[in-house]
C-alpha cells in the first residue's frame, strides 16, 4: 500500500503581515480538505517568522507572531536569527510560552550547555497509519551574537549530521527544518548521503519552485516575506517502509483567494502597536529633522548617544538609518520605532590609526549614498551619506580623532553599526576585533541618551 503525506511550509516571513491573511486562509482550507479526505497533512515554519522592524512584532516581542501560528495550527517550527538574536534571553525564553507547537532546535544551548526548556532537539510525528516521521532542525551560526546574549550555539550542519543517524533509526521518514541557508543545505544533503528524505530551507531567502534533488534528498524552499507557500508531497510505500516519491511546488500568494481582512489585517495590527507603544519615552525640546544628504542635528544627537553608550573614541554610521525626524514635544515608543525600525545593534571596532584612516577614506565613496541597501538588519531604503563624529581631516590633510592627529600604530575604538561588520563595505572590519552591544538596538541607545540629556517624562 502507498500513502501520500502532504506538507506545507513557510519561511522568512519577516513580519510581512500584508501577506498573512491569504497564507492563513489557504493553509486552513488545505488542512480542511486533507482532513475530509482522510489524508495526512503537516505545517512547518522554518524561522524568521518575526521581524522587529514591524511595530506589532516589536511591541509584543514576537508573541503576536506565535498566536498567528497557533491560529493556523502549525505542527512544528524552528527559529531564525530574527527570533534568536533580536530578543533578550528572557524574551526569547518567553516567546513560545503560549505556543501550541514544539520548537525544534539542535544547536542552541544555555551557558551550561543544556537544551533550553522551550526547545526540543527532535520531534516524532506519527500518522494514523503508523508512519513515524522524525524532525530535526538547526539555525544559522551567529555565534558571536548568541554568545554576547548569553547563549551557546553549535555549528548547525555538524549538529544535524550528528542527529540524522540517531533520529533516522527511530523514524520511517526524516525531515530537516533548516535555517542555515541554501549552500549549507546542499552540503548537509551530500554529507548525510540520503539519510534525510527532505530538507526544508530558509535564511538565504532562496526559492525553489519545484524543489531540488541533491542525491536522494529533496530540498525545498519558499523564498521570503510570504510571497510563496511551499507544498511537498511524499509517497510512502508501506511494503518497502520508505519514501518512493517526493515532489515540491510553491503557491504564489498573489494568486490565492482574497480574504475579507486582506487589506485591514496589517492596518489593525499597526493600530494595536500604536496603542502598545504610545507611552512617552522622553520630551524633545526642539524638532530634529533627519536627512540622507549629510549631518543633521538628529544625526549629531545619535552620534553623541553612540559615543556615550559605547565609550568609543569616534563614530561612523550611515544617515539612511533615519526614516524621518523627531518632532518637538512628547516622543513615544512608536515615534522611535518609526524613526529607527532596524534590528541593528551598536558595535565598537578596534582599529589602528592606519586602519581607521583606510576605513575613513573608503567611507567617502561617492556611490554609497545612493545604494539601495537590503538586508544586514537595515530596514530603510537608501544607504545615505556616511556620518563621521570625532573623526575628520585637518587642514594639513592629516586624520584627526577627537581633534588630535591620529597615530598610525595607536589603537582606536570606532563606534558603528553591526551591519558594517560583515565585510561588505569595509572588508577589514570582518577580521578586526569587535564588541557588540546587545540586546539593545540603536533606537534604544538614542532613547537612553535622550532621557539623560533631556530628562524623563513626568510619571
Amino acid at each position: 500500500m502507498k500513502e501520500t503525506i502532504h506538507i506545507y511550509h513557510t519561511n522568512d516571513l519577516h513580519s510581512h503581515f500584508e501577506h498573512w491573511p491569504r497564507i492563513r486562509d489557504f493553509l486552513l482550507q488545505r488542512k480542511a480538505v486533507h482532513r475530509e479526505r482522510g489524508e495526512t497533512c503537516y505545517l512547518f515554519d522554518i524561522g524568521d517568522h518575526m521581524d522587529r522592524s514591524h511595530p506589532y512584532t516589536d511591541a509584543t516581542r514576537g508573541k503576536g507572531n506565535v498566536l498567528m501560528l497557533n491560529e493556523v495550527g502549525y505542527d512544528a517550527v524552528t527559529i531564525g536569527n530574527n527570533e534568536g538574536i533580536t530578543l533578550s534571553p528572557g524574551e526569547l525564553s518567553a516567546l513560545y510560552e503560549e505556543a501550541d507547537f514544539p520548537v525544534v532546535l539542535a544547536n542552541l544551548f544555555t551557558q551550561e550547555g543544556k537544551q533550553p526548556g522551550w526547545t526540543v532537539p527532535e520531534v516524532y510525528l506519527t500518522t494514523k497509519s503508523g508512519i513515524r516521521i522524525g524532525l530535526i532542525a538547526a539555525t544559522a551560526d551567529f555565534s558571536t551574537s548568541y554568545e554576547r546574549l548569553g547563549w551557546k550555539v553549535a555549528g548547525p550542519r555538524s549538529a544535524l549530521e550528528a542527529a540524522a543517524p540517531r533520529v533516522t533509526r527511530q523514524s520511517d521518514i526524516l525531515i530537516c527544518l533548516s535555517h542555515m541557508g541554501s549552500s549549507e543545505d546542499d552540503r548537509l544533503a551530500e554529507q548525510t548521503d540520503g539519510l534525510i528524505d527532505v530538507i526544508i530551507g530558509g535564511h538565504t531567502h532562496h526559492l525553489y519552485p519545484a524543489g531540488r534533488e541533491v542525491g536522494d534528498t529533496l530540498v525545498a524552499a519558499a523564498g521570503k516575506w510570504g510571497h510563496y507557500v511551499g507544498e511537498i508531497s511524499l509517497t510512502f510505500d508501506h511494503a518497502k517502509s520508505k519514501v518512493v516519491g517526493a515532489t515540491a511546488r510553491v503557491h504564489d500568494t498573489e494568486t490565492l483567494p482574497i480574504p475579507e481582512d486582506d487589506k485591514s489585517f496589517d492596518r489593525l495590527l499597526r493600530q494595536k502597536a500604536a496603542e502598545l507603544l504610545s507611552e512617552t519615552v522622553f520630551l524633545n525640546p526642539v524638532e530634529l529633522r533627519g536627512g540622507w544628504e549629510g549631518p543633521t542635528p538628529l544625526s549629531g544627537l545619535f552620534a553623541e548617544a553612540l559615543l556615550s553608550h559605547t565609550g568609543a573614541d569616534c563614530a561612523m554610521f550611515n544617515s539612511g538609518i533615519f526614516l524621518g525626524g523627531l518632532r518637538e514635544g512628547n516622543v513615544s515608543g512608536l515615534d522611535l520605532h518609526r524613526l529607527l525600525p532596524h534590528p541593528i545593534n551598536p558595535c565598537v571596532i578596534t582599529l589602528t590609526g592606519k586602519e581607521l584612516e583606510e576605513a575613513y577614506e573608503l567611507s567617502q565613496n561617492p556611490e554609497w549614498p545612493g545604494i539601495r541597501l537590503k538586508g544586514l538588519g537595515f530596514r530603510g531604503e537608501k544607504m545615505g551619506a556616511m556620518i563621521h563624529h570625532g573623526i575628520s581631516r585637518g587642514e594639513n590633510g592629516k586624520l584627526l580623532v577627537a581633534g588630535t592627529a591620529a597615530e598610525p600604530d595607536r589603537v582606536y575604538r570606532l563606534a558603528t553599526l553591526d551591519l558594517f561588520t560583515y565585510g561588505f563595505f569595509f572588508p577589514a572590519f570582518k577580521q578586526a576585533r569587535k564588541e557588540y552591544f546587545m540586546p539593545e538596538f540603536i533606537r534604544d541607545v538614542l532613547a537612553g541618551y535622550a532621557i539623560l540629556k533631556f530628562g524623563a517624562p513626568p510619571s
